[in-house]
């Protein structure tokens, strides 16, 4: 390991001398000649003077370089049995066109514009021309519900929102403006402009006013960058928090781009030219990160997969798509790879591809469980990367840096720290914890760049959630531990926070939902293991006094509640009756050790419970309901 810990402890020893030459890469308007600042709140800032603009290092720059004619983007809709490409030169006038026509509708440099928009190349194009003139954009997953939509519309505050005809969910289509239009309602902030992309044409009905036709702005004449201090917010993408509200996680532009650079080079040994594939949505960090900005700074081919990889058409979806395109790197979560599993175990679909231009598959989202890893590995026989990182960090923090150095993977870790990142586990009380012990996953201050520099106007909520748990240290949310050689093990999050096929939901927020049914007097909702999923959710409610019915009514109106409020990512689908539920003497329920008894595990019996008898009740019922895998004694 001598090459890692030479250029690891370079990045953390001589931070300010690893990071200026790595940002040296990139293409400056106004070269940084402050590295490293903090401001008046004491908030680490990098190349604080520094002016860039990602959009041009994505697409100008590429041009420039002679990557015209290279195709940059490939758009592959099973779904719609469409497979579109675009050279760098024609995303290029796209965005240009784009970002030209959001000035005519009135976006100038710092608003807010809300992307909510399915798979397709139009919310490609809008993401890069939001960053072109300076727009902070931000995307909201588009299986999300209206009102989880109106909650991030008066959290950002846009000027515009960006949405498209209609989403494919398998083979049924989802139309888009009505969801748009109930979210407008139920938000108390009203954008004042309507952006809808067309599908098929005579789909939506605009009124012409507050209403803009996409393609009628895609007629503008093209416009140049528009150069922005390094620090200024490229955009707000909104993470899952304990109290329910959505965290508006901001990423800049220099500090990112010279970590996406850096990380497509180091970590995934991606290069200029070749095809990398990210299966995420562009709703998520993955996508942001590794679908746009960081494969086409990288001057890569990178592809935009609309529809669910193990569902369309079948499990060998993505051997086609590897073959199809000669992806060289790829990107998905231990969620796809499990389901693969399920419906071809013996892996027979690989035979029918030629897979030979695959270097390396990368997981992370979730813990990948050794089976899986060891099944993956097995049938590919090409290294098997797992690695680990956030929302709030935009790049991993812990992973194998394969174009550097190829380290051996072991399964259940996701590997070493890497550069820029000092991880330490350290206990509840603040104590850091040796090699073998576990405890919160936590990363000295200062983060390298890229990684958030706070929350869209709530530092305090930052503080909070981030910084004031252990002084000098940037809390993950994570447990887990390091071993003797540094690898580090991520167990899973300590907070009310779960992991659905990669999600990251809010347990606290269904509670406040599942709450609301008039007939619930209390409840409970936690996340228990999933064998494909990872996590799903579950909820035992207490019903009001004099309120009787079913308990197979009460879980059909709470699990189509979840849908219509937060979306069928949930995976909400099991509700039961308890007379009570396990609580401290101080009245806190005790969701920890619900969560233990579904998921079989063996567990101490809480000195602070107010009464022992009640576990076994609680076991009772969801060995009846068949919740858990298995079930154990205290």
């Amino acid at each position: 390991m001598e090459k890692y810990n030479a250029i690891y402890r370079q990045s953390i020893d001589n931070k300010e001398v690893f990071w200026k030459e790595q940002a040296a890469q990139l293409h400056w308007f106004k070269a940084p000649k402050t590295i490293l600042s903090q401001n008046e709140k004491g908030f680490y800032r990098w190349f604080a003077d520094g002016e860039i603009n990602t959009c041009y290092l994505c697409l100008d720059q590429q041009v420039e370089q002679g990557r015209g004619e290279q195709i940059a983007l490939i758009y592959d809709s099973p779904v719609t049995h469409k497979i579109k490409k675009y050279s760098y030169r024609e995303l290029l006038d796209l965005v240009s066109r784009f970002a030209g026509g959001l000035q005519t509708a009135g976006i100038r440099k710092g608003d807010t514009v809300v992307i909510y928009m399915p798979m397709i190349p139009q919310a490609v194009i809008a993401m890069l021309a939001c960053a072109r003139i300076g727009a902070i954009h931000s995307v909201v997953f588009g299986g999300f519900a209206p009102h989880e939509l109106a909650m991030r519309i008066d959290d950002a505050l846009p000027k515009a929102i960006i949405s498209a005809s209609y989403g494919v969910e398998f083979d049924k289509t989802i139309p888009y403006k009505p969801l748009v239009d109930r979210a407008i309602e139920e938000a108390l902030h009203k954008p004042p402009v309507h952006i809808f992309y067309e599908r098929t044409p005579g789909y939506d009905e605009l009124d012409g006013i507050s209403e803009m036709d996409y393609n009628q702005l895609l007629l503008s004449e093209p416009v140049p960058c528009v150069p922005v201090l390094s620090g200024d917010p490229l955009y707000i993408l909104y993470t899952s928090g304990t109290t329910g509200k959505p965290k508006g996680i901001i990423r800049d532009h220099g500090g990112y781009a010279t970590a996406l650079k850096f990380s497509m080079d180091h970590i995934y040994d991606a290069r200029p030219g070749e095809v990398y594939w990210a299966a995420s949505d562009v709703g998520w960090v993955v996508g942001h990160s590794y679908i746009v900005y960081g494969p086409l700074l990288q001057g890569c081919t990178t592809i935009l997969y609309e529809g669910k990889p193990i569902r369309t058409p079948d499990a060998a979806a993505f051997w086609r798509v590897i073959s199809e395109h000669r992806v060289n790197v790829m990107f998905t979560a231990p969620t796809a790879i499990r389901a693969i599993k399920k419906e071809d175990h013996e892996g027979e679909g690989t035979r029918h591809y030629d897979l030979s231009s695959l270097k390396y598959l990368f997981l992370a989202g979730e813990r990948c469980d050794p089976a899986t890893y060891h099944w993956v590995k097995d049938l590919l026989q090409i290294p098997v990367i797992d690695h680990w990182w956030q929302t709030e960090t935009g790049w991993p923090m812990v992973g194998l840096m394969m174009g550097h150095d190829h380290l051996p993977p072991k399964a259940g870790s996701a590997g070493l720290p890497v550069c820029g990142y000092e991880i330490h586990v350290i206990s509840e009380d603040g104590v850091e914890l040796g090699k073998g012990k576990e405890g919160y996953i936590a990363a000295k201050l200062p983060l390298p760049p890229g990684c958030l520099p706070t929350l869209w106007k709530n530092d305090d909520r930052f503080i909070a959630g981030y910084l004031q748990h252990f002084p000098g240290y940037y809390q993950t949310g994570d447990g887990g531990y390091l071993d003797e050689e540094g690898y580090c093990y991520i167990m899973g999050r300590v907070d009310d926070v779960i992991n659905v096929s990669g999600h990251r939901l809010s347990t606290g927020e269904m509670e406040e939902l599942v709450a609301s049914h008039p007939a619930i007097a209390e409840c409970a909702v936690m996340g228990i293991a999933d064998e494909l999923r990872g996590q799903r959710p579950i909820a035992l409610v207490v019903l009001k006094d004099g309120h009787q019915i079913e308990e197979e009514i009460i879980e059909e109106e709470l699990v189509a509640l979840i849908r219509e409020k937060i979306g069928a990512v949930a995976y909400f689908r099991n509700a039961a009756i308890a007379k009570r539920l396990p609580k401290t003497r101080s009245g806190k329920i005790l969701r920890k050790t619900i969560r233990q008894i579904a998921d079989g595990e063996s567990f101490a019996l809480p000195s602070t419970i107010d009464d022992p008898k009640i576990l076994d009740e609680i076991r009772e019922i969801l060995e009846e309901r068949k919740v858990g895998i298995a079930f154990n004694k205290v």
